[in-house]
């Protein structure tokens, strides 16, 4: 596809308000309809993706997002691919839009969130657990969905740019008015390729600086890091624990990588594996419910840490933190967690973003983190972050 290609509009003209695509690097698939959607009211259940996976014929794909709990939604839209990509959306410069923010928890409040889960972890009941926050952003007058993806995709601050609508499509196959999960996550939950399984998990962070020498002593620091690499260390575990009931031949590096964004530094860590057995084994959205959620997005031990974000986090999550992407008809497919992410419902657009904490964390530290990842998706959404001058 050559870039004036990307840039002519599809058909029917309403996907360039509401579209649907998921970017891979210089890949992108983006859908012209909706063929059918699944829903369920559960989306780690296997018998779902099973359903899903069998319902598409070689060749076909759809685009799922899978809630953080277990038990909670999943969604997954059959669709068929549009020969030439999203239209390039120029802004209305003259549009005067105004946003009403709201940060929830508060800064202050986070801060006592991080103290509560750091009591836990020093009493012995859990040893990571991973706690985020929001803003919530009115905009008068609403965003438009494919101005967002238009500058995710042209500024790319993560590698793998989604938008999938959570609602199912109209009659005709496009989608209906209702909220859009929309982003741009740098971080790989499993690719299947045939029988190769590859997974990128990052754990470990710290905010980037302006200042090239204090940024390049940032990266260094968390590379040397004992508590960011501990953090790591229960992530990388925890999937290799789980590619051993259905892979063979796992690999992966000794010590973790750098993995940079617009506004963060992170550990990652490039595992690969075999499918066992002599057939293809589980599809990539079984994998990705096999994996989801890691200890990334959620802690360790899982049932503990869970316990935590439910009491300490209340109902903040749905699909944020869960993983989204595609698969087609012969099980192949690719997923993200869905972290730098936005929902956007009409005026109102919820962020979210979380900070692993373990022992050892700092809560102005991990304030600090939150807010530099929340800045990702706020510059792009078109508003300055809490504590930022307007642009």
């Amino acid at each position: 596809m050559s870039q004036n290609d990307a840039r002519e509009p599809i058909t029917p003209a309403a996907l360039a308000e509401r579209p649907l695509l998921f970017a891979s690097g210089v890949q992108a698939y983006v859908a012209s309809r909706v063929v059918r959607t699944w829903q369920t009211p559960d989306g780690a259940d296997p018998s779902w993706a099973d359903e899903v996976v069998a319902g598409l014929a070689p060749g076909e794909r759809a685009l799922c997002a899978l809630s953080f709990a277990a038990g909670a939604p999943g969604i997954a839209h059959q669709v068929e691919g549009a020969e030439r990509a999203l239209l390039r959306v120029e802004p209305d410069t003259t549009v005067d839009r105004h946003y009403d923010v709201t940060e929830f928890p508060t800064p202050a409040e986070y801060a006592v969130m991080v103290e509560a889960a750091l009591e836990k972890i020093a009493g012995g009941d859990l040893h990571k657990v991973v706690l985020g926050r929001c803003l919530d952003v009115v905009s008068t007058p609403p965003l438009v969905p494919a101005e967002i993806i238009d500058r995710l995709l042209t500024t790319r601050p993560g590698r793998y740019v989604f938008s999938v609508p959570l609602v199912p499509g109209t009659k005709d196959g496009t989608p209906t008015e209702g909220p859009i999960l929309v982003g741009a996550s740098p971080e790989l939950l499993v690719r299947r390729d045939g029988r190769t399984i590859t997974c990128t998990p990052l754990a470990g962070s710290v905010p980037r600086s302006d200042d090239p020498d204090e940024d390049a002593r940032r990266a260094a620091g968390l590379q040397a890091s004992a508590k960011d690499l501990a953090e790591h260390a229960f992530v990388v575990d925890a999937i290799v624990h789980a590619l051993k009931d259905v892979c063979v031949e796992i690999q992966h590096p000794a010590t973790p990588e750098l993995l940079s964004t617009d506004t963060v530094w992170h550990l990652a860590t490039p595992i690969r594996a075999r499918l066992a057995g002599d057939d293809h084994g589980l599809s990539a959205l079984r994998l990705a419910q096999l994996l989801h959620p890691t200890p990334a997005v959620g802690g360790v031990p899982t049932a503990a840490a869970n316990a935590v974000i439910a009491d300490l986090e209340g109902d903040l999550r749905d699909f944020f933190a869960g993983c989204v992407g595609w698969v087609d008809g012969n099980g192949d497919g690719e997923f993200a967690v869905t972290i730098r992410a936005a929902v956007i419902d009409g005026p109102k657009l919820r962020l979210f973003a979380g900070a692993g904490i373990v022992a050892g964390s700092d809560p102005a530290l991990e304030v600090r983190e939150t807010g530099a990842k929340l800045a990702t998706m706020a510059r792009v959404t078109g508003f300055a972050p809490p504590g930022e001058p307007a642009s």
